[in-house]
């Protein structure tokens, strides 16, 4: 669930739980981004990299503890990031926290957290058929957006419905 993505101004970390960072270049800033609160996705030593890191800034989900709101915007400048600035934009998951589209120096990431299409074998039709609803109305939130990079799930535990989210971004987004 963890991404590093380093552009000419900026770090943007997303999901960081554990592993190795490589060092930081102290003039850069560095982003981090939480998408929500499950153990691959959050954990609190995100927190130990303002220690590290004089221009560190995060940007949590409301699960987490700052209250963000799905679908609002947030622009960002110096010293928190490089010339260009960053503006973000939050999207409701159909699990839990959020989705990020972050805009700088004129690029567009995104990055889902567990924004899915959720698909079940053996969960109630009802239940599968809103899950697909619910991600289809986020989806049509960012149609005709021109996306950079774009970091997606694929989840072997859905089975045979695992590319259903991927599939569905690709064609809509």
């Amino acid at each position: 669930s963890s991404f590093l993505v380093e552009t000419d101004e900026n770090y943007f970390l997303f999901d960081y739980f554990e592993g190795e960072l490589p060092e930081f270049k102290e003039d850069k800033p560095l982003l981090v981004f939480a998408s929500h609160r499950h153990g691959d996705h959050f954990s609190p030593v995100i927190f130990e990299l303002a220690g590290k890191h004089k221009k560190t800034g995060f940007v949590l989900s409301d699960d987490i503890w700052k209250r963000r709101v799905p679908g609002e915007e947030l622009e960002l400048t110096a010293p928190f990031t490089g010339g260009s600035g960053v503006k973000i934009r939050a999207f409701k998951s159909t699990d839990e926290g959020v989705a990020f589209l972050i805009e700088t120096e004129g690029k567009r990431i995104y990055h889902a957290g567990d924004l899915n299409n959720w698909v079940w074998a053996g969960e109630p039709e009802a239940d599968n058929k809103r899950m697909s609803e619910n991600f289809h109305k986020e989806l049509e939130k960012m149609k005709g957006i021109h996306i950079d990079v774009a970091f997606m799930l694929l989840d072997p535990r859905q089975e045979k419905d695992f590319y259903l989210g991927m599939d569905d971004f690709m064609k809509m987004v």
